[in-house]
């Protein structure tokens, strides 16, 4: 205060109102910063670069994330507390929850997952689904394949209509990008999408293993719910579509251009990291 007021006022005055001394108040003004201090500018720098980079839409938990990953030793409390006295945060989710009637699961698919959506490598897991994007030219629907180890969207399509080649394009790119010709269990909800004859034969010929959910329950495809969630949350709810044309191109933009890289550069981390810890073991044998 006694700096902040110290042109409109005596120091020596102020100190005396205020019982401080002029030597505690000088002392304190010409003190160098503390390393502290310091290390908070530097992280507080690192915060603000990467909470512009996602658009302002991350918060303290995910901004944590990256800086652990990028080696950062800091706690989420820290992030939090820095970025709540700058003005920093992310957007929050709005829960909503709706039910539709599910169609009949074909007799020969089972569910696979059975809500374990952990995998050991890439292209063994797959889930996949639709949503809908509210433009002025009325609905854009959406569909992705999303990788369950690395949480890179592997395939999308976009169209007007809501219809099984939507789903069977998207599931096409993903193939264009497999390595290998291993089989993928590739999980969905009782779409009739989904659910098609057509659907299911284009499955069986490209040797993916179909998972569905049970009946009645979104948390089976959780994982797809939840990427849909972070995407209308973090990017189509900020945003006002014109036209399907504009929806499309900001929505490659944040799967090619902000997750699929940011996803990406996690897993290079991660396996970066197994690699340094099997290492020593290694030469120890």
């Amino acid at each position: 205060m006694i700096e902040r007021c110290r042109d409109a006022f005596p120091i020596r005055m102020m100190c005396r109102c205020l019982a401080v001394s002029p030597s505690g108040y000088y002392g304190w003004r010409d003190r160098p910063p503390s390393p502290r201090v310091r290390d908070n500018d530097r992280l507080l720098g690192r915060i603000k670069e990467m909470h512009a980079e996602s658009d302002g839409v991350m918060g303290s938990p995910r901004i944590w994330d990256d800086l652990r990953f990028a080696g950062e030793s800091c706690s989420k409390n820290r992030v939090a507390r820095l970025m709540r006295a700058n003005g920093l945060y992310g957007v929050p989710q709005r829960r909503r929850w709706r039910s539709k009637a599910s169609g009949d699961r074909p007799g020969d698919v089972q569910n696979h997952l059975a809500r374990d959506f952990s995998a050991t490598a890439v292209n063994t897991k797959w889930v996949t689904d639709i949503t809908y994007i509210r433009t002025g030219e009325h609905w854009l629907y959406l569909c992705v394949v999303l990788d369950l180890h690395s949480g890179v969207v592997v395939g999308w399509s976009m169209s007007h209509r809501q219809e099984r080649q939507l789903v069977i394009q998207a599931v096409l790119m993903a193939l264009w990008q497999r390595e290998g010709h291993a089989p993928v269990i590739l999980h969905s909800d009782r779409g009739c999408q989904f659910t098609s004859a057509e659907y299911q034969h284009f499955l069986v010929g490209h040797n993916l293993i179909c998972s569905m959910s049970a009946v009645g329950s979104c948390a089976d495809n959780a994982a797809a719910e939840g990427f849909f969630g972070v995407l209308k949350r973090e990017r189509v709810n900020r945003r006002r579509y014109q036209t399907r044309a504009e929806a499309r191109a900001d929505i490659f933009d944040y799967i090619e251009r902000f997750h699929n890289p940011r996803r990406r550069r996690q897993l290079e981390m991660l396996n970066e990291k197994d690699l340094l810890l099997t290492e020593p073991s290694a030469e120890a044998g």
